[in-house]
C-alpha cells in the first residue's frame, strides 16, 4: 500500500512540474500591484506561479489590529489549539479514528497512519522516518494495543521538531539584527510587524528597515505596521539599493542605541543569480558595518503552500545561511504537517508560527505544546 501511495504522489508531482514548466515557458507573467507591473524575466525563474501570491491578498492593512478571536483569558495554549483546528482535523483526528478502528498493532495499521501523514504534507521522506521509528519503538516497548500508539507517535513528533534553545529568536546579546527573507505573498511584512510588537513589548528598542525597495507597496505596508506598533522605519524611495537602506538603518541603529534592527528584504527576485546578488550585497554591508551584532536570518514560509514551501526553503538555503523558519497561516490549512517536513528535511528550527490574524498570534514555536495542541490534548 505504501509503495502505491508513493508512486501516486511521485506521478502527480512529475505531472505538476511539467505543467508548471509549460506555463512558465508559454505564458507571460502579469502581476498587478496597484500600478506596478513586473518586467519579463528569463526562463530560469526561481519563483513559480504558485509562489507569486498577490501582495494585496497577502497582508491586508487595516486601520487597527484585529481583535483576538479567542478570549485573552484562554491564553497562549488556547490560541494555539484554536489556530491548529484545521491541521488537527487533517492529521490528529484521522489518526484517532484509525486507532479506534484497529484493536491490535499490525502492518495494516501502520500503512493507514502512513497515508494520513503523507496526505497531510508531512512528506514521503519524513513519513518514512516517523513510521520506521514508530515500528521500532512499538516493538521494543512491546506495544500491542492500537490505542497505545498515540502517545508513542506524539513522542516521535516532538523529537523531530525539537531543536532545544534554537527555537528562540537570536536577539541576545544586543545589538542584534533580524534579516527577514522570503518570497512575496507569504506574510513577510505582517510577520515583521508582529515580531516588532513582540520584541518592543519586552522593553527593547526596535527599528525597522524597509529593504524591499522593488515595490512601493512593501515600503508603505511596513510604515503602517511601524506606526501601529510605535516603531520607526528607515526607508528610501522605490527602486533604491537595498544595501544602501541597510547601511543607513545600521548607522541609525548605532546612533540611537537600538537593541534589535529588523530588516525586510526583496521578495520578488526571479532567479537564483539575482537573489544571490542582492542578498550578497546586503550581507557584505551587514558584516562590514555591524559585524559585532547578533544576527538571525529568518525565512518566512506560507504553510498553505505545503510542499512548495519546502522547495522555496531549499532554494534560499543555497544562497543564504538560514537560522530559522517563520511559518505563517497555519490556521488556514489542514496540511500543517509541513512543519514536520521542514524540521526533518531542512535541519532548520521553526522559530515562529502564525496561528491567527491577531497581533499576538505569531507565537514562539514550542514543540511539545505544538504536538499537544495538534492532538487536542492539554499541556
Amino acid at each position: 500500500m505504501f509503495k502505491k501511495i508513493i508512486s501516486r504522489f511521485k506521478k502527480d508531482e512529475d505531472k505538476n512540474q511539467e505543467v508548471r514548466m509549460e506555463e512558465n515557458l508559454l505564458q507571460e507573467e502579469e502581476i498587478q500591484e496597484g500600478d506596478y507591473v513586473e518586467e519579463d524575466f528569463a526562463e530560469e525563474d526561481l519563483i513559480g506561479e504558485e509562489w507569486q501570491v498577490e501582495e494585496a491578498g497577502e497582508e491586508p492593512i487595516e486601520a487597527q489590529p484585529k481583535e483576538e478571536k479567542v478570549p485573552e483569558k484562554l491564553g497562549f495554549f488556547a490560541r494555539l489549539k484554536e489556530g491548529l483546528t484545521k491541521t488537527r482535523q487533517g492529521i490528529a483526528d484521522k489518526v484517532d479514528q484509525v486507532l479506534k478502528t484497529y484493536k491490535k498493532v499490525d502492518d495494516e495499521l501502520f500503512e493507514e497512519i502512513e497515508e494520513i501523514l503523507i496526505t497531510s504534507d508531512v512528506g514521503v521522506n519524513t513519513t518514512m522516518k516517523i513510521i520506521e521509528k514508530l515500528r521500532t519503538e512499538a516493538k521494543e516497548r512491546k506495544v500491542t494495543e492500537a490505542s497505545d500508539l498515540k502517545g508513542l507517535l506524539k513522542e516521535i513528533l516532538v523529537e523531530i521538531l525539537d531543536y532545544g534553545d534554537a527555537h528562540q529568536l537570536g536577539i541576545h546579546p544586543a545589538p542584534a539584527i533580524l534579516l527577514i527573507v522570503g518570497v512575496n505573498g507569504v506574510g513577510k511584512t505582517t510577520s515583521i510587524g508582529k515580531i516588532a510588537h513582540r520584541i518592543k513589548s519586552q522593553g527593547k528598542k526596535v527599528l525597522l528597515a524597509a529593504g524591499d525597495t522593488f515595490r512601493a507597496a512593501a515600503i508603505d505596508q511596513l510604515e503602517i505596521w511601524g506606526n501601529r506598533v510605535g516603531v520607526d522605519v528607515i526607508k528610501h524611495q522605490e527602486g533604491a539599493d537595498p544595501a544602501a537602506v541597510l547601511f543607513d538603518a545600521i548607522q541609525s541603529a548605532k546612533a540611537r542605541k537600538i537593541d534589535v534592527l529588523i530588516c525586510d528584504t526583496a521578495g520578488r527576485l526571479h532567479n537564483k543569480k539575482n537573489l544571490m546578488n542582492e542578498l550578497g550585497k546586503v550581507s557584505k554591508v551587514l558584516e562590514r558595518e555591524y559585524g559585532n551584532a547578533t544576527k538571525d536570518v529568518l525565512l518566512v514560509l506560507d504553510a498553505t503552500t505545503g510542499q512548495n514551501a519546502i522547495q522555496q526553503a531549499k532554494t534560499f538555503k543555497e544562497v543564504v545561511d538560514i537560522n530559522g523558519i517563520i511559518l505563517t497561516k497555519l490556521d488556514g490549512t489542514a496540511k500543517g504537517g509541513v512543519v514536520l517536513a521542514i524540521s526533518s528535511e531542512l535541519n532548520v528550527p521553526v522559530k515562529l508560527i502564525g496561528v491567527g490574524e491577531g497581533v499576538n498570534d505569531l507565537q514562539v514555536f514550542e514543540p511539545k505544546s505544538f504536538v499537544n495542541a495538534l492532538f487536542g490534548d492539554d499541556i
